[in-house]
């Protein structure tokens, strides 16, 4: 008899971080024996026959969740990944519906945490509500930074599990790609793949390209941001996109293997990041990553892995102007360091060993 893991979030199944790693996370559950559902707000994939949708839980939900609702879905459960919806109450009623509904829960829960409200300042006034203080729930989160910051404030369950990445998938179709957007035989295309919000700092990316087609006065740059805006965003990339000085693409690929590689070199200038999936992203694609030093960079840094800063385009320009052999070398070198410490192929038993460490055996 299969083990029922359901994941509830505001939204799942589509291209954001947070339904990246709940994908990933179903599937090593799955390799450990349980079969998985979704609850959420919005399901944004093609959808399973067993999914449920509570229109409240949506980021932009003007509604209060069905209660009823939500714990029919939850419902039969042996186990409830909560995936951010608690973590960062974007949503307050659909953040407290779920806490509500896990209060006296007969299944275990483990809270997925990819944010935490004090570490965003519009909703650090909610940290002593969220997380929860669910009885029994373990905390997991997804950098070592969060995991103390949780310890401090009295949370005694927890544990970190950094986000793991497919290093061995095929890479992607660059020249269809690059024919479908545009892009030009011969442009150096700066790729920043990112929702268009104010953390997200796409000025920063317009910035970089900006500084490379100064000193690459004879190799045309284009930056390429995959969005789309949120959050109201809108507006201000209107004006970003009017006022750079190289030419701006906006647009999702079909998929992510298809945008690095119709890239050629990816930017991150976000000032702050739950993990930084575009890190080990980058390095599975054999793509050059130039990074602002947002928080948890240097967990990541501390794996030996090599990245570019986007406060020292100097360096980055000696490296694009190196030969493929160079290149290479340093992507090879990337990937053997990344293996070690966030291979997908390592997740189930990862899980498996923080889910009996806190005394669940099934």
């Amino acid at each position: 008899m299969f083990r029922v893991a359901t994941f509830v979030s505001y939204r799942l199944g589509g291209a954001d971080g947070v339904s990246e790693e709940a994908r990933k996370w179903a599937w090593a559950l799955e390799q450990l024996g349980f079969t998985t559902r979704r609850v959420a707000g919005e399901i944004e994939d093609a959808g399973h026959a067993d999914d449920v949708v509570v229109p409240g839980l949506a980021l932009a939900a003007e509604e209060e969740p069905d209660a009823a609702i939500l714990a029919a879905a939850l419902a039969g459960s042996d186990l409830v990944v909560v995936e951010n919806i608690c973590s960062l109450p974007i949503n307050e009623r659909a953040a407290r519906a779920t806490a509500h509904a896990l209060e006296q829960a007969p299944y275990r829960v483990v809270f997925h945490h990819h944010d935490l409200p004090w570490q965003r300042r519009a909703f650090s006034h909610l940290s002593n509500e969220f997380p929860p203080r669910t009885d029994g729930a373990l905390h997991v989160t997804v950098n070592q930074r969060s995991r103390r910051e949780l310890e401090a404030r009295g949370f005694a369950h927890t544990a970190v599990l950094q986000n793991r990445f497919d290093l061995d998938a095929p890479l992607g179709d660059r020249d269809a790609t690059r024919a479908q957007f545009g892009f030009g035989p011969d442009e150096l295309v700066v790729f920043q793949p990112s929702r268009a919000i104010e953390r997200k700092n796409v000025p920063g990316g317009v910035r970089v390209s900006a500084d490379l087609a100064r000193v690459f006065p004879n190799w045309p740059v284009r930056y390429w941001l995959s969005g789309p805006a949120e959050d109201g965003y809108g507006p201000v990339l209107e004006r970003i996109v009017e006022r750079s000085t190289v030419p701006v693409t906006l647009g999702r690929a079909a998929n992510s293997a298809d945008a690095y590689a119709a890239s050629d070199l990816v930017v991150l200038p976000s000032t702050w990041e739950g993990f930084g999936n575009p890190t080990i992203e980058s390095v599975a694609a054999r793509r050059p990553l130039a990074a602002f030093a947002y928080p948890v960079l240097s967990e990541i840094l501390a794996t030996g892995l090599r990245f570019f800063s986007t406060n020292d385009v100097a360096t980055l320009a000696r490296f694009l102007r190196e030969p493929a052999e160079v290149h290479e070398r340093f992507h090879e070198v990337n990937r053997h360091r990344a293996r070690l410490s966030y291979s997908l192929a390592d997740l189930p038993a990862a899980l498996d060993d923080a889910l009996a460490a806190h005394g669940w055996l099934w």
